[in-house]
């Protein structure tokens, strides 16, 4: 079966941690959106009738139709290898995946955090006040509860076996590294685990491949992880 992900062709985004997963399992998939007429596709489907996504991204899979990044996760860990065998291990992993959800919304929050209507530049004053606290107060509750999740568990956070979670972690501290180089390069000693796990998951063959490829879409200013020098102290 040949997967179909839907989700906007010109960011990395929700849509990029759906897509280290089937590049790791090394299955086949089309990034529909990226090919001709791909982005009128994933709007209709959005319009049909019976339980269409909300939004993308969104994974079909057969007559299946999935949406939400870590629903989609629970699908394919379960299926190619990249979640624990048992309903303990996979809702464990689940709930962490969704804690990452709830970090990536304070990212796109610094430079967005009187909502995504309005310009950056006609929220720069509030973005900077809640970069600092982001900085201050978020980063070392989120990385920090990651790190000491690390800490005695083997090579993986769930121990010896790679899994979802891990990929979605490399690319939260790839994401930070671009948008906040000076803060992350002085708050990364805080977390030596996070950074070990970051650069193993980059050199995992199929991940190495993805990231070298034109698959990988750049980080640019239109993604969650977006590089203003003014919020980066």
């Amino acid at each position: 079966m040949k997967y179909e992900l839907y989700y906007w062709p010109m960011i990395q985004g929700r849509g990029e941690y759906v897509r280290l997963a089937l590049e790791e399992a090394d299955v086949a998939y089309v990034d529909v959106a990226r090919g001709s007429g791909g982005s009128s596709a994933m709007m209709r489907m959005m319009e049909k009738g019976g339980t269409p996504p909300f939004a993308p991204p969104y994974l079909k899979a057969g007559k299946l139709v999935i949406g939400q990044t870590a629903n989609i996760l629970l699908y394919l860990g379960h299926r190619h290898g990249l979640a624990p065998k048992t309903e303990a291990g996979r809702l464990w992993v689940h709930g962490l995946q969704l804690t990452v959800a709830d970090l990536v919304t304070e990212i796109h929050d610094t430079h967005h955090p009187l909502g995504p209507s309005l310009y950056y530049e006609d929220q720069k004053a509030p973005a900077k006040k809640r970069t600092e606290a982001f900085w201050d107060e978020r980063v070392p509750k989120y990385l920090g509860y990651f790190e000491g999740l690390l800490k005695g568990k083997g090579s993986w956070l769930t121990g010896r076996r790679l899994s979802y979670i891990d990929l979605s972690l490399f690319q939260i501290v790839d994401g930070l590294r671009y948008a906040f180089p000076k803060r992350m390069k002085n708050f990364e000693s805080d977390i030596p685990g996070l950074v070990d796990l970051h650069d193993r998951v980059a050199s995992r063959p199929n991940i190495k491949a993805y990231l070298a490829s034109e698959r990988r879409i750049p980080f640019n200013d239109q993604g969650i992880f977006r590089y203003y020098k003014e919020l980066d102290g």
